[in-house]
This record gives C-alpha cells, sequence and structure tokens, in this order.
C-alpha cells in the first residue's frame, strides 16, 4: 500500500485521491504554521554563526545531501570553520546532540550523516533540535558557518540562508502535499527561499536571479572491501547490478546507462537498511551501488564484490559566486 501511494507521487492513482482531504488538511496547517512562525507567535532561536540550509519543498531525494558535501568541501578550502547539522534520519542514539566519529554506525546516527563526515571530515552533528546541535558545533570545534542538511521546514531555528533544491526531472511530483503527493508543504512555500537549485545538467546554463543550475558527476567506484579504486570504464565489458536506496534511484541507473554500462535494476525504498539477502544475487557480477549505500553495506559479508560509485555536485560558477558574496557579508 506504502509503495503504491509513493508511486503515485508522480502520476496518482486511486489511493493518492482518496486522501486528497488528508492532504489539503496537512497543507493548510503547514501554512499556518508557517505564518505563525513569521508573525513571531512561535520562538525562533538564532546561532551565533551563519546558517545556511539546504533543503527541499519534497520528500525524497533532491540532491540536498551531495550539495551540502560540496558547500561545506568549499567553504573548508577558503578558510572557513563550516559544521553540518541534520536531524539524522532513523538514528538511534540514546542521546542528543550526537557527535559523529569516524567509528560512528548507521544505526546511531544515519546514513547520511555518516556519509557527510566522510566525504568532508567535517564536523557533523545530529539531532532533532537542530539549535542545540549548531551550538555544541560552535562551543566544540569553533564553527563559524553551520550548513543544515535538510531544515528548510525546521522554522524554529533561525537561518541567514535557504537553498531550496528541486529536482528538475520532477520537481514537485503530482504537486499535492503529503500523503497524497510528495510536497513538504504548498509550492508557495519557495518564496522563503533565497536560492533555489535545479538539480538536472540541462539546467546549468540557465541561471537567472536566485535561480541556478547543478548535476551530478560520477567518478571512480571505490571498493567497500579494500579500498581500491577502479574507472567505471573498467565495469563496461559485462553485466552489473546497480542498486540504489535513495530518494530517486531512476536517476542513479540512467547515470550508469549514459556512461555505458550494462545494468541489472536494483531500486530500494530511500534509506533502506541493508541486509546479507537483499545483495545476494545468484551470478559473479559486481555490484555498484551509491556513496551514501556504501556506508551501510561496508560491514555486511561479501564487500569485495561492492562497489560504491563516488559522485559530486557540480552546481553553477554563478552559485559558487553568490555563495561567496553572501558568506562574505556583501549579499
Amino acid at each position: 500500500m506504502r509503495r503504491r501511494l509513493i508511486q503515485g507521487w508522480v502520476r496518482p492513482g486511486w489511493l493518492n485521491y482518496l486522501l486528497l482531504p488528508v492532504s489539503s488538511l496537512y497543507a493548510g496547517l503547514a501554512w499556518l504554521r508557517a505564518l505563525l512562525y513569521g508573525a513571531g507567535v512561535f520562538r525562533i532561536r538564532k546561532l551565533e554563526a551563519k546558517v545556511i540550509v539546504v533543503g527541499a519543498l519534497v520528500a525524497g531525494g533532491a540532491g540536498k545531501t551531495p550539495l551540502v558535501i560540496a558547500l561545506g568541501n568549499r567553504l573548508q578550502r577558503t578558510g572557513y570553520r563550516p559544521g553540518v547539522i541534520l536531524r539524522g534520519y532513523r538514528a538511534r542514539s540514546r542521546r542528543f546532540p550526537k557527535a559523529v566519529r569516524p567509528a560512528s554506525t548507521v544505526q546511531e546516527v544515519g546514513d547520511e550523516a555518516c556519509l557527510i563526515s566522510a566525504s568532508t571530515g567535517l564536523p557533523v552533528m545530529v539531532g532533532p533540535n537542530r539549535y542545540d546541535s549548531g551550538r555544541m558545533l560552535i562551543a566544540e570545534h569553533g564553527c563559524n558557518i553551520i550548513l543544515s542538511d535538510d531544515g528548510f521546514q525546521h522554522l524554529a531555528l533561525h537561518r541567514d540562508l535557504d537553498i531550496v533544491v528541486l529536482d528538475a526531472a520532477v520537481p514537485f511530483g503530482n504537486g499535492w502535499c503529503l500523503p497524497s503527493g510528495p510536497l513538504r508543504e504548498p509550492v508557495s512555500g519557495l518564496d522563503r527561499a533565497g536560492i533555489v537549485v535545479r538539480n538536472g545538467k540541462e539546467h546549468c546554463a540557465e541561471s537567472a536571479g536566485n535561480r541556478f543550475g547543478m548535476y551530478m558527476e560520477l567518478g571512480p567506484a571505490r571498493n567497500l572491501g579494500n579500498g581500491s579504486r577502479a574507472p567505471l570504464g573498467d565495469f563496461l565489458d559485462n553485466p552489473v547490478h546497480a542498486v540504489a536506496a535513495i530518494g530517486n534511484p531512476e536517476r542513479f541507473f540512467a547515470q550508469l546507462e549514459e556512461f555505458g554500462l550494462q545494468i541489472i535494476r536494483h531500486p530500494f525504498e530511500d534509506h533502506h537498511y541493508f541486509r546479507t539477502p537483499d545483495l545476494a544475487f545468484d551470478d559473479s557480477h559486481p555490484i555498484l551501488m551509491t556513496e551514501k549505500d556504501g556506508v551501510k553495506c561496508r560491514t555486511l559479508p561479501g564487500a569485495d564484490r561492492f562497489w560504491a560509485v563516488e559522485a559530486r555536485a557540480v552546481p553553477e560558477t554563478a552559485f559558487y559566486e553568490r555563495i561567496d558574496r553572501f558568506v562574505a557579508g556583501s549579499s
């Protein structure tokens, strides 16, 4: 039933239509909540550091985490001290905020937190209260910029800049709010965004005003067993299994096919926790997966067969120029 509902987020079916009254109520409450925060009825707390939120209007993957990684690495290279906060989807730590360490598990802090920490080396803090997480990063690491992975709807935290990432292929799904559609709030919420980024290579020459494009660039694949790297060209001669438990698995599959790989598709629900039977295929073909899935599969038996395909977000140059002006205080 859940799978059918989510499939209808793009092309609605009878279940999506049936739940439209619930979606209307959800949309109304989301609009009222934003109004009350804007009017000062609900408290908004401000950190002693600049806060950049990288969020979305829709549930599922639009490319937020890769953009956070790209931003974090750039800010670090240019001399700032960024740190990252996030909710930590399905994180099961007994105490929050929870600092992400090299030995942290996906079960403790979530897959995205592990990926951000490994990809940037930045201090990362997980917890439902983003203000407390940010305050701890400032106190313990002297961070002067806080990047919030997701959190566009977490209005209790003051932010200096909101960046909203849209999937260029299906930016708003069927246009309905949860549960009939993927929207976390009505599309009018986009008016709060200081920057809108469209994830799709065909939009990378269309920057105008506060709207920019970005795309995902695939790199080599890293073996989860021994850490060796191999170019994707090494996988061209024979079929490979392609595994993805992200918001839009088809984007990953299409990229592999565009590279020329012969893939056998294995889509899973976003944030799926892999178990050995999930990857027990009756052949010897390599198993390629996203980096986000790689952090969940690195301890499974047979990791020598698993390859995490490295990928990075590539925003337009104009986007980074805008960010540079913002952090310098000139816009």
